[in-house]
């Protein structure tokens, strides 16, 4: 554990009065019943707060459901993952023989988890002011990079709203083939915008997916036809 505890101080610039709830923070299930799976639950509401608090504060004009898609995409497991493999956790992680050889180490939902549980470990250590502060640290790039909020719209919401703001008729979208086995399906799409007589393909596992794909595609073709 010292290593660990070097590391996040280090790292984050905090070092626990109660060690045992970094240890704890640390462990998964495979290791031991006293994992952080407590832990995680709790660290998963204190980062919901604090990254709400964030984007609020950033985007003063945005609108509830905006808002609710920028913190998903901040709080997601991919993300969680990402930063905690840029902060090197993983190898710190208390795992399983059979977690070891599998390489949880590098597992996202387990990277995730990890690091939910120390910002709830960090609740419990020193209270809700260190949880934010060392949530804001982990996520200082993140909050420097926030998209626009018209990027947080999927790309068949901001297909329509581009027609329609020019007062254009809605796309057309048309499941042109479904291929391969029932467990692994492909499905193309394409959509159409007859006033610009312009046509895109997409294709993907679902027919949604396939669909946003091709709206992706055809605000690509839109876009440089304007310029």
């Amino acid at each position: 554990m010292n290593k660990a505890e070097t590391w996040l101080e280090k790292t984050l610039h905090y070092r626990f009065q109660n060690a045992e709830l970094f240890q704890q923070a640390l462990t998964h299930r495979s290791a031991t019943n006293r994992n952080n799976e407590r832990l995680e639950f709790l660290g998963d509401a204190v980062l919901d707060f604090v990254v709400s608090g964030a984007v609020y504060r950033a985007y003063p004009e945005a609108a509830e459901g905006d808002l609710s898609k920028l913190r998903a995409a901040l709080v997601k497991d991919v993300t969680l993952a990402q930063l905690a493999s840029e902060m090197g956790l993983g190898e710190h992680l208390i795992l399983g023989s059979g977690e070891q050889k599998t390489g949880g180490h590098r597992r996202e939902s387990i990277l995730a988890d990890a690091l939910e549980a120390i910002f709830g470990a960090v609740f419990l250590d020193s209270g809700f002011d260190a949880a934010k502060q060392l949530i804001d640290q982990v996520y200082e790039q993140r909050y420097r990079n926030l998209p626009d909020i018209k990027d947080l719209r999927d790309p068949k919401t901001r297909l329509q709203e581009w027609l329609q703001a020019r007062k254009m008729e809605l796309p057309n979208y048309e499941l042109v083939e479904v291929s391969g086995k029932d467990h692994k399906q492909r499905f193309s799409v394409t959509c159409t915008v007859v006033e610009k007589s312009a046509a895109s393909t997409g294709e993907s596992t679902t027919r949604r997916k396939a669909e946003q794909k091709a709206a992706r595609k055809m605000m690509e073709i839109l876009s440089e036809n304007e310029q």
